[in-house]
């Protein structure tokens, strides 16, 4: 996660924007390094759509994990909306108020909405992989994986992303990984040479191609991590991904307790245009530091800060408002589902269709 907050500090303050700093001069010391600093987001969200298939291929989604799920979503959607109208900065527009009260606004992009429809395949999925045998499996990850991976990175039949289907490639892997284990996934030693190799591949050819877009005139530092299913974003998200899995950690609370609001802090600090526009131009200033000799300070600052205060956060909606929300769910849960089993049983019975 604390890739992924880099990544929009450099991506989402207007520094990477056509008339920003970094195009004015990619090769400048602080264009490089705020070019590798921020190169990695789109590797995180491959890690986290691979952790999230790594376990749940074996488990249940439930309506409760669903709604909770939901839940955290419209609650900061709408909490942090209601917040910018009251103080005055966002003008109450159609257009933002469908993106504050609706939950999945676009397939395309939006980290948050395509996670919530991928959540809802996932019952259907793992339906597919477990009535695969491990070479069917094998050849849907490979056919996935050219027709995404390949042509997202050989631009010259470039494939138009929709995230939706994006992770459900990487859940693919993820479960071909959890459902067949090999000895080469348990290496510590190879995934963590294939993680230092693969972020020096990525960061050399952000470096190349800043200098190449100074050649031939395009802002095209992050060509070959621009999106998460180029080839390095997979290869160093695979291999970072295995190689953690291999690090075996006793429990430990802290650790458990800051994981739980991790997407609670990617609701808080990427939650709308509005929320962009606040907190790297307004509040922190990114394109008025970048001349400063304390840019990276600012950065790595500035990144810190913003995990911690919004983790601080989430653990209070936790304790204040999504367990007493729980508390009620369970409570009423069994009702809720009964009275939807009720109206499912008669629509499909209206339209012929068989419940067995």
């Amino acid at each position: 996660m604390l890739a992924i907050v880099a990544h929009h500090y450099v991506v989402n303050s207007g520094l990477t924007a056509t008339a920003g700093p970094i195009y004015a001069n990619p090769l400048s010391i602080p264009s490089i390094f705020l070019l590798l600093f921020g190169a990695w987001g789109k590797i995180g969200i491959n890690c986290f759509v691979f952790i999230t298939g790594y376990f749940l291929c074996k488990s249940h989604v439930t309506a409760k994990k669903f709604v909770k799920l939901l839940f955290e979503v419209m609650f900061y959607r709408i909490v942090i909306y209601m917040i910018f109208y009251i103080s005055g900065y966002t003008p109450v527009t159609l257009s933002t108020m469908v993106e504050a009260f609706l939950p999945v606004t676009a397939i395309a992009q939006n980290f948050t909405g395509t996670y919530l429809i991928f959540f809802l395949c996932i019952p259907f999925l793992n339906v597919l992989i477990h009535n695969l045998r491990e070479t069917q499996h094998v050849y849907l990850v490979l056919l996935s994986c050219f027709i995404y991976v390949f042509f997202g990175t050989v631009k010259v039949l470039p494939v138009t992303m929709n995230y939706v289907s994006w992770y459900i490639v990487l859940y693919f892997i993820a479960s071909y990984i959890r459902l067949y284990p090999k000895k080469i996934f348990e290496s510590r030693v190879v995934w963590g040479w294939m993680t230092v190799a693969s972020l020096v591949l990525a960061a050399v050819s952000v470096i190349a191609c800043a200098w190449l877009g100074t050649v031939i005139g395009r802002n095209m530092a992050y060509f070959f991590v621009t999106d998460s299913n180029t080839f390095l974003a997979v290869l160093t998200g695979v291999s970072a991904f295995l190689f953690f899995k291999n690090i075996k950690l006793r429990y430990s609370w802290l650790i458990n307790t800051i994981a739980s609001t991790t997407f609670g802090v990617l609701l808080i600090h990427a939650n709308s245009d509005a929320m962009r526009k606040w907190l790297w131009d307004d509040i922190l200033n990114n394109v008025g530091f970048f001349d400063s000799a304390w840019l990276p300070v600012h950065a790595v600052g500035s990144v810190i800060v913003i995990f911690a205060v919004c983790s601080v956060i989430d653990l209070v909606r936790i304790k204040l408002v999504e367990r007493p929300f729980l508390a009620w769910w369970d409570k009423h849960e069994e009702r809720l589902s009964n009275s939807y089993k009720r109206f499912e049983r008669k629509v499909f019975e209206k339209m012929n269709i068989s419940i067995k």
